[in-house]
């Protein structure tokens, strides 16, 4: 059914829970994962003195392999074969781009990420990502039941 999934990440619990599942999800299937992270130039959750230096971009960039790095961590231990990446862009657009260019079956991400507003019930790019991408989404939200 899917042989490459895409999860992309920003370290938010809502992406730590999705990358949980797109993980297991893989290992059920003998699939392929993706972890993406993508430096937003233009958000001001990342400290803009970084954004716009060379070195502060690649420092971002460092960043961002540790965060597909948690992914990797993951797919290592469910025996999947993961591919890390870090781009640059509109979030959602980039999503979208990623998954189109290196022909990704699925996307699965988290409901909310790192935005400042949290009453919105599936974050700005999540629903971007819903509403644009060509392959089917899954969006998993971080559980807040108690184990």
């Amino acid at each position: 059914m899917y042989r490459t999934i895409l999860i992309p990440t920003d370290g938010s619990d809502e992406a730590e829970a999705a990358g949980k599942k797109g993980v297991e999800l893989a290992a059920e299937l003998g699939a392929q994962v993706h972890a993406l992270h993508v430096i937003d130039p233009e958000v001001g959750g990342q400290p803009f003195k970084l954004q716009r230096k060379k070195e502060g971009i690649e420092e971002l960039r460092e960043h961002g392999l540790e965060m597909t790095g948690r992914i990797a961590e993951l797919a290592e231990e469910a025996g999947v074969d993961c591919e890390q990446a870090v781009e640059q862009g509109k979030p959602y657009e980039a999503i979208v781009d990623y998954a189109e260019e290196n022909g990704l079956d699925a996307i699965v991400m988290g409901t909310r990420g790192r935005g400042n507003i949290e009453s919105f019930l599936v974050g700005n790019v999540t629903e971007k990502v819903v509403r644009t991408a060509d392959v089917p989404v899954m969006t998993v939200r971080k559980s807040t039941r108690p184990v």
